[in-house]
């Protein structure tokens, strides 16, 4: 049972890291319509210059820190609070009624907006779970 608790930070660190390097790479393959995509979005307007670059730029980074056992902790918190704040965000579209294409690239933005809210609160939830693991069963005995 103790090998099962150490594993599961270790397979959604894997997730996450597949999750957001492909992302990363359609956005970056795609970079124009994601660009057009987050500035057409009211709540983002403040941000549209910088936040392409900077959510690309996060998402690699993020994968980086999950491949190392070192910088693994530091990793689920980050792909915690990147997928909260993502789930924040469709929420908040969700709630305005807003009808906005979905900046997410690839396959994910095949999804509705209901499908990404309920995806984007079990990633929030794995996340959770692998930070509450990894905190307790992968630090090495002292």
């Amino acid at each position: 049972m103790k090998y099962l608790k150490k594993i599961i930070p270790f397979a959604v660190s894997i997730f996450f890291v597949i999750l957001f390097c492909y992302a990363a790479i359609s956005k970056v393959l795609d970079f124009e319509n994601f660009q057009h995509q987050i500035s057409a979005s009211s709540s983002l307007n403040g941000f549209s210059k910088f936040l392409p670059y900077t959510m690309i730029i996060v998402e690699v980074l993020i994968a980086g820190l999950l491949c190392y056992r070192k910088t693994r902790t530091m990793g689920l918190i980050g792909s915690f609070v990147l997928m909260l704040i993502f789930t924040g965000y469709v929420a908040l579209l969700l709630s305005t009624n807003k009808n906005l294409p979905c900046s997410c690239g690839g396959i994910l933005e095949k999804m509705s907006w209901q499908q990404h809210l309920y995806f984007n609160m079990g990633c929030v939830v794995l996340s959770v779970i692998a930070l509450v693991l990894d905190l307790r069963y992968s630090r090495p005995a002292d």
